[in-house]
């Protein structure tokens, strides 16, 4: 009993920490991001997404799922920490000399400036240090200890966007980033290792090396498919679309998919050490489940809602920010197709923490060979949309997921979800309304916070919903 009360603890801890961490980052995201794309061109944004998909694909080649196979299992030894690490650097080392020896390729086949060539470089030696990060990083999270990991994060992205932003506004261009991803990548090794020394040690057990793989060829294989289904697919679109209309879809992507990032990546992260832990205690995870659906819809739906009505005033209030009106449509879409993909999350977290990790990979098929399908012939039909179009069909896919779940842990997923929805509803007209009235960027708090006003009288009037003594419930006494 001592031992769940200190570990719903450290989950509650590790979670705030993560939320902070996330929303930190997505204020200081933001701030950056309106210096960014006032400050630089759109075409700029589409080589940034463009050499960060290309680092994104070294990236699957450099792990083959160990590390998440020393995270799912109950108890580990030297040996295999030993062994993560020292073919994880072998496969990193090979893949930083290849992608080197490949700059110029990339740098043709792309048509990138000479800055985009610095960038890829950098990112490749960054690619490198971050690696070290691991071994690190997989001890605290065992321990369900985020809040350690979420000290280190919080340096990173300040040295980073901070670096962007300053070097952006001398007039530094694409250099910017540059600069900040080798600042970043050096501060945040250091610092992982003064929280949580490891000596590296050198050697390959052939032993734990088959029984790692046994779980992580299928975990990464899943991560395979997602980066062909999204960073391969950036880079094709880059090649049909042009950098331009690129950066229209990566900044609308980024901004509609903020709630889920700031919301659901801390969960994730949280939630499958979490269900591994409890992975043979069916009781437990059918509560846990239901209270994931039931919190995270009470953010994500009023979040997702909000942001999508009050993005085209922030276009049309904020200096110079006119340029990104065209790339609203695409907003709008993603905006969707985020709120459906927000519900498979959890439960493949599920499914790979209860030892399921095939069935997550049989999903990860069925995605990524569709989003090749479609994308191209929507691409085709209706240009710059077919791809956004193409995630709302696909995210949709999120019943099937929470179908599969429910074989193996039973839960309730409309009775979690319905209060939050009809109070969304209601917020979301109330701030329609209100937005016919805003005429100037300060005056945009009204909506805002009338907004959240009414969606929490709505949840305490008509589901008796009261979101004070929900979030007081959260806290161990």
């Amino acid at each position: 009993m001592e031992e769940h009360k200190q570990l719903k603890k450290q989950t509650l801890i590790s979670t705030l920490s993560l939320l902070f961490q996330s929303g930190y980052s997505a204020m200081l995201g933001f701030a950056a991001n309106l210096v960014l794309t006032i400050l630089l061109s759109p075409q700029i944004f589409g080589i940034y997404f463009t050499v960060l998909s290309i680092i994104a694909i070294l990236n699957y080649f450099s792990d083959i799922g160990l590390a998440a196979s020393l995270i799912q299992k109950k108890e580990i030894e030297d040996r295999e920490v030993m062994t993560v690490f020292t073919v994880q650097q072998i496969l990193i080392i090979t893949i930083v000399i290849i992608g080197f020896f490949a700059s110029n390729l990339i740098v043709a086949f792309y048509k990138l400036p000479i800055e985009g060539k610095f960038l890829y470089q950098a990112l490749l030696a960054s690619f490198f240090f971050l690696s070290l990060k691991t071994i690190p990083s997989i001890f605290l999270e065992r321990k369900i200890q985020f809040q350690k990991i979420v000290i280190v994060q919080v340096v990173e992205n300040t040295i980073f966007y901070l670096s962007v932003i300053i070097l952006a506004l001398a007039g530094w261009g694409l250099n910017s980033f540059t600069v900040a991803v080798i600042l970043r990548a050096l501060i945040g090794v250091i610092l992982i290792y003064r929280i949580s020394f490891w000596k590296p040690k050198i050697g390959i057990d052939m032993d734990s090396l088959k029984k790692l793989l046994s779980f992580g060829v299928p975990f990464q294989m899943s991560s395979f498919l997602a980066l062909v289904k999204d960073d391969l697919l950036t880079l094709y679109l880059g090649k049909v679309l042009g950098f331009q209309a690129l950066g229209y879809i990566g900044w609308a992507k980024k901004w509609a998919e903020s709630p889920i990032r700031i919301i659901m990546d801390s969960l994730s992260r949280v939630l499958f050490p979490l269900f591994s832990r409890f992975q043979n205690e069916k009781d437990r995870l059918s509560r846990l489940i239901e209270k994931i659906i039931y919190y995270q819809s009470a953010l994500i739906i009023p979040a997702t809602l909000g942001l999508a009505l009050i993005m085209g005033k922030m276009v049309q209030l904020i200096p110079r920010y006119s340029k990104w009106e065209s790339a609203l449509p695409l907003f709008y879409l993603f905006c969707l197709s985020s709120l459906f993909s927000s519900y498979s999350t959890p439960f493949i977290n599920l499914l790979n923490g209860i030892g399921k990790v095939k069935i997550s990979f049989y999903f990860m098929i069925g995605w990524t060979a569709f989003t090749w399908i479609l994308t191209p012939i929507l691409t085709k039909s209706y240009g710059i949309y077919g791809f956004p179009i193409t995630l709302v069909i696909l995210s949709s896919s999120f019943l099937l997921v929470q179908q599969q779940a429910k074989k193996y842990v039973p839960f309730s997923f409309i009775r979690n979800i319905f209060p939050f929805f009809v109070s969304g509803l209601v917020m979301a007209l109330a701030v329609f309304l209100l937005n016919q009235f805003t005429l100037s960027l300060p005056f945009l708090l009204i909506p805002i916070s009338s907004g959240i006003i009414i969606y929490i009288v709505t949840l305490k009037l008509l589901f008796r919903i009261n979101l004070l003594d929900e979030a007081k419930a959260i806290f161990p006494k």
